[in-house]
C-alpha cells in the first residue's frame, strides 16, 4: 500500500511525540524545574546574548552572498526570510529541509528576486551551512574515534559517511563550476522530448542560468565567498560556545571529553528524519547521560533549555510569517 505525504507526515509526527513521551516519563520532573529556577538573571541575558549573535552570524552569511550577487534585499528582510523559512523546516518531517522553496519564492514574489538567482542565494547559503555542519561534526566523531575513553558507537561508520556527504557536495559543486558542458548537455538532452512543452523547456534554460550565475559568482566574487566561510566558521565558535553555556547552566559535566561527546549525540540527533529532532533529541541526551552515568535530572534540564531556545527561535520565525506572505513587491 502507497502511503501519502499527508500520511507519511502525520505518522513522522505521531512517532516523535510517542517518543518525547516516553523519554519525559522516565526522566524526573524536578530536573526541568530545578533548572529553570536556578538560572539567574543575568544569564538568561548572557544566553539570549549568544544566541542573537549566533542569528545575525548566520544572517550575515546570507547577506554577503546576496551582496555578491548584487540582489536588492537587505539584513532585516534577509533574516525575515531566514526565520520563516526556519519554522517550516522545523516543522517539516526530515532532517533540517523544508523551507528552502518558500524561501526561494518569498524572494521572488516579495523582494523581486529572479527565480534563478534566488534559487542560487537559496542554495549557497545552505552549501555553506552544511558543508561546515557536517565538516564540525566530522572533526568531533574523529576526535571521539580517536579518543579511549568515548562511549563504544560505530564512530567510524559515521566518520565515513559524513566524509562521504562532504566529498559529494565538493564533487556536485566541481561539476557544476568545471564541467558547465556537460551541464548543458546533460540538460539539452533531458529537455529534447519537451519541444511541445514550453514550461518544461523553461525548466531547462533555468537549468543553464543556474549554472552560469554560479561560474560568474566563483570568478568574480571568491573573497566574499571566502568571506561567508569564515563567517560559517565565526558562527559555529558561537554554537559551540552557547552549548557549553547550556551544559553550565544545567550543571553538567564541561570536560573535554564529555562535551565533545554530548555536542556529537546532539548534532546526530538533529540529523534523523523526525521534525525539529523531536524524540530524536530527547532519546540521545537520555541514552547519553545513562552512557556516561550521569542523572538524568541534569538530562531533564538541558532538555528544557534547549526546547525553550528552540520556541523562542521559532517564535520570531513565526512573528515574521504573516508579513513576509502579505502582498509583494511582484503583485
Amino acid at each position: 500500500m502507497k502511503l501519502s505525504s499527508k500520511t507519511i507526515a502525520m505518522l513522522t509526527w505521531l512517532t516523535a511525540f510517542a517518543l518525547v513521551a516516553w523519554i519525559l516519563s522516565q526522566l524526573p520532573l524536578s530536573g526541568f524545574r530545578d533548572t529553570l529556577a536556578t538560572v539567574q538573571i543575568q544569564n538568561w541575558f548572557l544566553w539570549t546574548g549568544l544566541n542573537v549573535l549566533i542569528l545575525g552570524l548566520l544572517t550575515g552569511r546570507w547577506l554577503v552572498i546576496t551582496r555578491a550577487m548584487a540582489l536588492p534585499i537587505s539584513f532585516p528582510q534577509i533574516f525575515a526570510v531566514r526565520q520563516a523559512g526556519q519554522l517550516i523546516s522545523f516543522v517539516t518531517p526530515g532532517p533540517q529541509f523544508g523551507g528552502e522553496p518558500l524561501q526561494v519564492y518569498w524572494l521572488w514574489k516579495r523582494y523581486a528576486v529572479a527565480g534563478p538567482a534566488a534559487v542560487m542565494a537559496v542554495g549557497l547559503d545552505r552549501f555553506f551551512e552544511f558543508w561546515v555542519n557536517f565538516g564540525v561534526l566530522l572533526i568531533a566523531v574523529l576526535a571521539l574515534l580517536a579518543s579511549a575513553t568515548a562511549v563504544e558507537v560505530q564512530w567510524l561508520t559515521i566518520a565515513a559517511s559524513l566524509a562521504g556527504l562532504m566529498l559529494t557536495m565538493a564533487v556536485a559543486a566541481w561539476v557544476l563550476l568545471r564541467q558547465p558542458a556537460s551541464i548543458r548537455g546533460f540538460v539539452r538532452r533531458l529537455t529534447a522530448p519537451w519541444q511541445q512543452y514550453p514550461r518544461l523547456l523553461q525548466m531547462g534554460a533555468h537549468w543553464l542560468e543556474l549554472s552560469d550565475l554560479l561560474q560568474d559568482i566563483v570568478a568574480r566574487h571568491r573573497m566574499a565567498l571566502s568571506l561567508a566561510l569564515l563567517v560559517s566558521i565565526l558562527a559555529w565558535v558561537g554554537m559551540l560556545a552557547e552549548f557549553w553555556f547550556l551544559l553550565y547552566l544545567a550543571d553538567s559535566p564541561r570536560d573535554l571529553a564529555s562535551f565533545v561527546f554530548l555536542f556529537t549525540v546532539v548534532r546526530l540527533a538533529f540529523l534523523l528524519p523526525l521534525p525539529g529532532g523531536i524524540g530524536s533529541l530527547e532519546a540521545a541526551l537520555f541514552w547519553a547521560y545513562q552512557s556516561m552515568e550521569i542523572s538524568l535530572a541534569i538530562a531533564a534540564g538541558l532538555i528544557v533549555l534547549m526546547r525553550l531556545r528552540d520556541v523562542l527561535v521559532l517564535l520570531s520565525g513565526a512573528v515574521v510569517l504573516p508579513a513576509l506572505n502579505s502582498r509583494g513587491q511582484n503583485q
